[in-house]
């Protein structure tokens, strides 16, 4: 072949096509409908279904939502001014004028007016003290010593009283750590352990009370005090809720390594704990707590009604903590706790270094949902005769300005809720992402 009729061929191509557009049924809003509403047949036929749906409940929600009736002082006043609108009839409007009238005390409950600024103060306090445990990455380190300190001042800000009662609360906890770690210098750490838990009860239950009576007489410091019979609304909730939240977690944690525990007679204590408690109904331990319980406490003794509830609820909750957890434990392949123990570390080591944080970033979802669960079930103390959100409600329509209204309070009350727990449910989910170490 001559020449001038050889050529060359590529089959590697040495040039870049020009770079495209995606197609825009594949981007934007309507990629995302193509592919998570309109995927097939049976998803585009429910899609139009609940479309539908959504439609007829907005068209029928939406005119009854926007009524004129802010500033009424009556459930018969709301009537009057609908009725000069034309809008007759049950789904005529909503009456909000029982929102504007009472929205203070679905907030606050009976509590002083004057003292509106300790709960707020408190609720401020607990976005700073939730800040070092929620964000660490982002907030001062230090910070963190607040978050110890918050637990003691809450309860003082509610509830008002002198000083010396959390700081004599503090000290016994300080007594018991020295203690322990006395002790446990120069015996075992066991041995320490339970010298230390005794030595603050003994100061707590004996020691505690004419000791802080001594220094408030001679020293008067505090703040005007609140009977618990003032709480209610959604200050109630929030209180029993954040409490039991709070103690829930690390007594789970206790009770789940408990049940796993190789000695017979914790395991059995804890095993025990856990289904008992969460065999028996919630509004069952409540009822225990409001009449039963005074029976077996020496006669005289008063305990705070509110106290007796939040204890209650801990412990239920962290029945079905210690579930989650150790759900989490046993999601751990073995290597990991062989791995620890080839570092060299000890049990309380090991569980704090390497298998506890795994396993507690497994079971994120389910502490959360727990959580979520446990705010929401705040509502039951309506039963025993605490005047929550909804216990208040009831009261509301039985005063004869506002007898018959409904609607309007309970979903001024779901969106309170809705508030706490759609965070609660996104903090998760930001949680999981951050956390998040395998492949997507």
């Amino acid at each position: 072949m001559s020449d001038t009729h050889s050529h060359t061929v590529a089959y590697v191509r040495d040039t870049m096509l020009e770079q495209k557009s995606p197609p825009a049924s594949a981007v934007g809003a309507v990629g995302w409908m193509r592919e998570n509403l309109f995927s097939g047949w049976f998803n585009s036929v429910v899609t139009v279904v609940a479309l539908g749906f959504i439609l007829l409940v907005t068209s029928v929600i939406v005119p009854w939502a926007i009524s004129p009736t802010w500033h009424a002082a009556s459930l018969s006043e709301c009537r009057e001014i609908l009725a000069g609108l034309g809008r007759d009839g049950h789904m005529g409007g909503a009456c909000w004028g029982v929102i504007r009238d009472r929205w203070i005390q679905l907030l606050f409950g009976f509590y002083p007016s004057e003292s509106y600024w300790r709960p707020i103060l408190a609720l401020v306090l607990l976005a700073v003290a939730l800040a070092p445990v929620l964000f660490s990455e982002k907030v001062p380190r230090k910070l963190i010593w607040f978050s110890a300190i918050y637990p003691f001042l809450m309860p003082w800000l509610l509830w008002g009283g002198t000083i010396w009662t959390p700081l004599a609360v503090i000290a016994g906890f300080v007594i018991g750590f020295f203690l322990f770690k006395g002790i446990a210098d120069i015996s075992s750490t066991l041995i320490g352990m339970i010298v230390g838990v005794f030595a603050a009860l003994i100061w707590w239950l004996y020691l505690m009370g004419p000791v802080a009576g001594l220094l408030s007489d001679l020293i008067p410091i505090g703040i005007e005090p609140v009977a618990s019979r003032n709480f209610g609304g959604f200050l109630l909730s929030v209180t029993i809720g954040v409490v039991a939240i709070a103690g829930s977690l690390p007594i789970g944690i206790v009770l789940a390594l408990g049940r796993q525990s190789d000695l017979p007679l914790v395991k059995a204590i804890c095993v025990g704990f856990i289904e008992f408690i969460r065999g028996v109904p919630l509004i069952t331990l409540l009822f225990v707590a409001s009449t039963l319980l005074n029976i077996f406490l020496p006669p005289g003794t008063t305990f705070d009604i509110i106290l007796r509830v939040i204890i209650m609820t801990t412990l239920f909750a962290s029945a079905y903590m210690a579930e989650v957890v150790r759900g989490g434990l046993a999601a751990l392949p073995k290597g990991q706790y062989e791995g620890a123990d080839s570092l060299g570390l000890d049990y309380w080591q090991s569980q704090r270094l390497v298998i506890m944080p795994q396993a507690l970033k497994i079971s994120i979802p389910g502490i959360v949902s727990t959580f979520i669960g446990l705010f929401k079930d705040t509502t039951l103390v309506s039963i025993i005769g605490l005047y929550d959100p909804l216990g208040l409600s009831t009261a509301i329509r039985a005063d004869q300005a506002w007898n018959g209204v409904v609607w309007e309070l309970y979903g001024f009350i779901a969106l309170l809720f809705f508030i706490a727990c759609f965070g609660m449910s996104r903090y998760s989910m930001y949680l999981e992402r951050k956390l998040q170490t395998g492949h997507r």
